[in-house]
């Protein structure tokens, strides 16, 4: 399906690969600061694994939908031959990026300090659940051929982990009183990346003069309304609540050492 409008289709790419450099630059900041400080602490590790789950569920059904004929045509067997596929190259080239890097940061969960901190049963059962249901899923398809139904178990699965994914980092900022260890620069690109997200829907929306983008998409849609509430949420943990607070907890080693030097008495001279 062709576009309508030639600068609402530039405009579209242009918002998209915008939205592909936000997004994925959005995961240097936290990779970053847990190298500088050899130190995860701070850094909640359920958010890490949901974050891997939902990201590998989101890679799958955009390179399914966007390069597999036979997607496409039940796509378009269901929603009409006329509308335009609702994945973008930017949206796979992100989701792929995601799980790279949400994969570094769970090798970082394993070689830096973690303080006692560590996945909760709650976590680890959630995820196991998913790639069950995942897996029952996909052996069933084999058999039916229903590939567009798979795509939407898979998409139903990274929306679950979308929703609950930023509570556990959330709940621990609010125990902690302090963002210490977490990177609100991640956070900042990540609100930019949503409303950019947003953005590529209503104009494709816009040009097509139909809303089968955003309920033939409902993953892409609750992915930036969901991000954009939990980044709100965090900006205002960072810059409101706890502002200038930090938890003696998720000091690294080396602060602490720091530390201890600087309050030592300076010895005077009689």
């Amino acid at each position: 399906m062709a576009w309508n409008s030639v600068p609402l289709h530039v405009s579209y790419e242009v918002v998209g690969w915008l939205t592909f450099i936000a997004w994925s630059i959005s995961f240097y900041p936290q990779v970053i600061m847990n190298y500088r400080r050899k130190s995860v602490v701070g850094y909640n590790f359920d958010f890490v694994l949901l974050n891997l789950t939902k990201h590998s569920c989101y890679l799958f059904y955009n390179s399914s939908l966007y390069f597999s004929p036979a997607v496409q045509k039940q796509y378009r067997a269901k929603y009409g031959q006329k509308e335009m596929i609702p994945v973008a190259a930017n949206d796979v080239a992100f989701s792929s990026h995601a799980v790279l890097l949400t994969a570094v940061s769970l090798f970082q969960i394993a070689i830096y300090d973690r303080g006692n901190q560590k996945v909760s049963k709650i976590a680890g059962g959630i995820v196991s659940v998913a790639w069950s249901v995942a897996a029952i899923c996909f052996f069933i398809t084999l058999s039916t051929h229903h590939w567009l139904w798979l795509l939407s178990v898979f998409n139903i699965i990274q929306v679950c982990m979308t929703c609950v994914k930023y509570i556990p980092q959330a709940v621990m900022n609010y125990m902690r009183k302090s963002t210490s260890g977490w990177s609100i620069g991640n956070i900042l690109l990540d609100f930019s990346g949503s409303i950019g997200n947003y953005s590529q829907m209503v104009m494709q929306s816009a040009d097509q003069r139909s809303l089968t983008n955003f309920y033939g998409n409902i993953g892409k849609l609750l992915l930036s309304l969901v991000s954009v509430f939990f980044d709100i949420l965090f900006m205002i943990q960072h810059y409101v609540l706890y502002r200038h607070k930090k938890d003696p907890k998720s000091k690294t080693p080396q602060e602490v050492e720091t530390a201890k030097s600087t309050d030592k008495p300076v010895a005077q001279n009689v």
